[in-house]
């Protein structure tokens, strides 16, 4: 119950909660002061009503003690009879005490007529008072003792035998106390009237002076409430000069600076991620959450700054993907400068998987991709067959893509496809301006490390043929040794030497030179595995690096490249070639402890095969060394 009150109570306005208040209060203001005039007035009637009694009865008294004393007690029953006719004094009666009717005998009748209040005033000499209440007024009864006494002229003992202080009688008054009520209680409704037309006229007065103050925090409310749903148009309609006003004129001016300046920034912002604000859109909310993205933004970047290689900054903007936005099903491209190729980096957010949802086709040549060749946004949620490369089946026929191009030095570098159920259409492109603004952001950083990673390439890579140079070997050394040590692998080195090659430059010039060093490093390649590492070493001569090779020797390996080679047939413009090749092997740890000691013993061993006849494969050996000059 108490907790509906309070709940009543607390979604109450203002106003009402004054009102019921003042009413309140001045209830109860007038229900006390109506109990305490109540028992005022009940105390002093009683009390009057005793002083009467009293006083009465002495009149009584005196008018017997004269009857007394002039003979004519005889004729006492004429006046207490008009007592009883004055005004308010419906009864009065005197009752003889035992001591008198002994001394003078009974008397009239109504002087023996006594009840048992008489008879206990008779025997105690005590007053006795009470208010008797019937169908008529309310009747004050007052029984007073007459009590022999030896004061005064005369006194009592003069003419009665009794001692002093024994009771001589009782009289016995009844006064009607209607008259007495009705004009207390008039006065006492006379005065609650007045006291409620002054709370009445309090309540208007302090409710047309709350008026405004409930004006105003009503008019805040409503302003508070659109301002919060992002409408800061709202305003205080109340033109006074006090206090109300100057609030009210404050309070405008805040929503017209924020309405203004809040806009501006939300603008601003809006323009920065270019993502359009809606017309009914929370203001508040929206300008939050576009700071909030920002702020994401920059700390994303500065993680992708610090990132080594571009393929860690591919798996963090796939990690955002998925975190961040809920996507699933991405794939990220990456588009290979000066050869029209496309590589895919991250297919269905993994890293390790080949091209999934677009023909093979763009992976090859690159213009065949719409997002590269137009450098558009591709959304097949708006479009359905907006790209003929992505694959229409059964498997795709209920899902969409957006392709996203993003620009490295005014080209497209890089291409995130997103694809989707097309029921999930409209919250990919809700989220599109926000994912573009970090891949925007991104966008500097991986331009940067793939320049960085084809510069690094380039210096160690061999420009004609294509394979690794001899940097590579200079920066890779330490890696493959204590790679090949922690695993307790070994190594094979094939250091190999075209036959009569410096012939072929002086016969038919250096393009077919290059053109017969470019098809022996294609025989290399075709020959190795992909983990194996093929460099030119310098010149005509290569170098073979065979990893854990186990069951896949070196002088096994060696003698199948020197059978290609021996086999192909080189074609040029002049006719054909056919050329052999010279190989020396060895093998880390067991032909030497450190890289370049092996590679001096491959080189040995390929001195050996050149010596012993050429188109030969010589497995290094120590006594090598001994011979060699």
């Amino acid at each position: 119950m108490i907790k509906k009150l309070h709940t009543f109570f607390t979604t109450m306005n203002l106003k009402k909660k004054t009102t019921l208040l003042i009413v309140a209060l001045y209830s109860a203001m007038i229900i006390v002061l109506a109990f305490v005039s109540l028992v005022t007035f009940r105390e002093f009637s009683i009390s009057t009503a005793k002083e009467h009694v009293r006083s009465v009865a002495e009149v009584i008294r005196v008018s017997l003690t004269e009857s007394m004393i002039n003979g004519v007690i005889d004729k006492r029953d004429p006046f207490l009879k008009r007592l009883s006719e004055i005004e308010g004094l419906s009864q009065a009666r005197v009752i003889r005490g035992p001591v008198v009717i002994q001394q003078f005998g009974n008397g009239l009748d109504r002087e023996t007529s006594s009840d048992d209040i008489d008879q206990a005033v008779l025997t105690s000499g005590t007053p006795y008072f009470s208010i008797l209440e019937g169908d008529g007024p309310p009747v004050f009864r007052g029984t007073i003792p007459f009590i022999a006494s030896d004061t005064g002229t005369p006194n009592c003992l003069q003419c009665h035998n009794v001692s002093k202080g024994q009771v001589l009688g009782v009289v016995t008054i009844h006064l009607s106390m209607g008259q007495l009520r009705t004009k207390a209680l008039q006065t006492i409704a006379i005065m609650l009237a007045i006291i409620a037309s002054f709370a009445m006229f309090f309540a208007f007065v302090l409710r047309r002076q709350i008026s405004p103050v409930v004006r105003i925090a009503q008019g805040v409310q409503h302003v508070v409430a659109r301002a919060t749903d992002g409408d800061f148009s709202g305003k205080i309609d109340y033109r006074g000069n006090d206090e109300m006003g100057l609030i009210s004129r404050d309070l405008n001016r805040l929503m017209q600076h924020l309405q203004s300046n809040l806009g501006s920034i939300s603008h601003d912002i809006s323009k920065l991620i270019r993502y359009e604000i809606e017309a009914n859109c929370n203001l508040v909310t929206a300008t939050t959450e576009m700071v909030e993205t920002l702020l994401e933004v920059a700390q994303f970047k500065q993680a992708v700054e610090e990132d080594q290689t571009t393929q860690e900054i591919y798996l963090r903007i796939s990690q955002l993907l998925t975190d961040k936005f809920g996507v699933s099903t991405f794939s990220i491209y990456e588009v290979l400068p000066g050869n029209n190729n496309i590589r895919a980096v991250v297919v269905n957010s993994d890293p390790q998987k080949s091209i999934f949802w677009c023909d093979t086709v763009i992976l090859r040549h690159a213009d065949s991709c719409r997002a590269h060749r137009t450098g558009h946004l591709i959304d097949s949620f708006d479009n359905c067959h907006i790209c003929t490369q992505f694959l229409h089946s059964d498997l795709t026929k209920n899902l969409g893509h957006i392709c996203i191009p993003i620009f490295h030095s005014g080209q497209v570098g890089t291409i995130i496809q997103i694809v989707a159920r097309r029921s999930e259409g409209p919250v990919y492109q809700f989220l599109l301006p926000f994912i573009r603004t970090y891949l925007r952001e991104s966008s500097p950083t991986v331009e940067a490390k793939r320049l960085l990673d084809t510069l690094r390439e380039s210096s160690i890579r061999d420009a004609l043929t294509g394979l690794h140079n001899r940097r590579f070997l200079t920066d890779y050394e330490d890696t493959l040794v204590a790679t090949t040590l922690r695993k307790k692998n070994s190594l094979s080195f094939l250091m190999m030497d075209l036959d009569h090659f410096k012939q072929i430059n002086d016969t038919h010039g250096h393009d077919v030179g290059d053109t017969v060093l470019k098809t022996l490093a294609k025989i290399l390649r075709s020959q190795v595995r992909t983990s194996d590492i093929v460099v030119r070493y310098g010149g005509e001569e290569f170098l073979v690096i065979l990893q854990e090779n186990t069951d896949f020797t070196g002088a096994k390996l060696a003698e199948k490249i020197r059978t290609a080679v021996e086999q192909t047939k080189i074609q040029f413009s002049g006719g054909i070639l056919q050329k052999t090749i010279s190989i020396g092997v060895a093998s880390f740890p067991a032909d030497g402890d450190g890289f370049w000691d092996v590679v001096k013993a491959a080189d040995l061993a390929l001195y050996a095969a050149k010596k012993g006849g050429r188109n030969r494969w010589v497995c290094y050996d120590p006594k090598l060394a001994d011979n060699h000059p």
